[in-house]
């Protein structure tokens, strides 16, 4: 799946920021200053950064919104689209800049930092929606992950996320049943 690189930028911040929530390990990863910065050294926006407390508590705000995203079908994922860039008063506009190509900014770089990454997410979910990629929104199978990804795979086989190896975890214990069940 080939998306730009602006849409390709706001779906790995949303997965980012999303995969901050506390899951099975129970780690709320988006609490303090360091967590926001630690965010945005893999995640950068551009425009005003505060780096406050009342900043990570706006960002760590709008994780269950996006994470709804990730718990519907395709039709049901517009309107949760269309109320977060009508939250975010979303504009889109054309900007260049930082050596990337002509691309979309939805929000201006004075809005919240909170806004900014909730439009943009919605902005790249809906060149999902719009090239009916929606079955590549998808939530980790391993039995004790609820991370979520987006399948960037050519033949959209991906079936578990980044966050914990959880790939090689499934692989490891799928080979060991196997040993004991061959064994017994």
């Amino acid at each position: 799946m080939v998306f730009i690189h602006d849409t390709r930028q706001a779906l790995i911040a949303a997965v980012s920021l999303v995969n901050t929530l506390p899951g099975f390990d129970g780690d709320d990863r988006m609490q303090t200053v360091a967590d926001l910065d630690a965010y945005l050294a893999i995640n950068p926006y551009t425009g005003d950064l505060r780096r406050d407390d009342a900043e990570v508590a706006a960002v760590a705000a709008i994780r269950p919104r996006l994470r709804a995203l990730w718990g519907v079908s395709r039709e049901q994922a517009v309107p949760l689209v269309n109320a977060m860039l009508r939250d975010g008063h979303a504009l889109p506009q054309l900007a260049i800049h930082d050596g990337y190509d002509w691309h979309i900014h939805a929000a201006t770089d004075d809005a919240p930092l909170a806004t900014r990454i909730m439009v943009e997410a919605a902005m790249g979910f809906v060149d999902v929606i719009r090239s009916d990629q929606w079955s590549r929104v998808r939530v980790c199978s391993a039995d004790d992950c609820d991370s979520v990804y987006i399948d960037y795979s050519k033949n959209g086989s991906k079936r578990y996320c980044d966050e914990g190896n959880c790939g090689n975890r499934m692989n490891v214990n799928a080979y060991r049943q196997r040993k004991a069940s061959e064994s017994a």
